[in-house]
């Protein structure tokens, strides 16, 4: 499975917006500017992370965004979803009824081995992402940050943050 780098800028999103105080957002460009990367391309993902109701947008001179759930309830899963979609990876073409020794439809009555087994894989990854919680990533992220990374984060949302009402 390839995870496309959407899904990492979004997630790294979250972790941030999650260490908002209550009623504060950061404005998209701020966000885009913390994780080093285009702005357009990361307001494709927080658009992809609002149509899911991971996050919510506030227009105007205090607007930004900011998660509208509690971090506890957004899974790694969740953001996953929100940004490549929750299509299966692997779609069975029942290329064993191909070709000059094509199974039969007899042979084919119950599902296919392969196709079972990528099933059952998908369902692994999907459901070890969705045991993953924003406060987690956090915890792992604060202890893998010096203590001056850290103030230099909590000077900068300070800095960039929107206080809305």
């Amino acid at each position: 499975m390839k995870i496309g780098k959407g899904v990492e800028w979004a997630a790294h999103t979250c972790a941030l917006l999650a260490l908002l105080p209550p009623g504060a957002t950061l404005p998209g460009e701020a966000l885009a500017e913390f994780l080093g990367v285009p702005p357009p391309y990361l307001a494709k993902q927080l658009q992809a992370l609002s149509r899911a109701g991971i996050v919510s947008a506030k227009r105007g001179a205090a607007g930004g965004y900011r998660l509208s759930r509690l971090p506890e309830t957004v899974s790694l899963w969740d953001i996953t979803a929100a940004i490549d979609g929750t299509q299966p990876s692997f779609r069975c073409t029942e290329v064993r009824r191909s070709g000059p020794c094509g199974a039969s439809p007899a042979e084919c009555k119950g599902p296919c081995t392969i196709a079972a087994a990528f099933r059952s894989a998908e369902a692994g990854y999907r459901e070890a992402l969705a045991a993953v919680r924003l406060p987690e990533l956090i915890v792992g992220i604060a202890g893998d940050s010096s203590e001056a990374r850290k103030r230099r984060i909590s000077e900068w949302i300070e800095a960039n943050a929107a206080r809305t009402a």
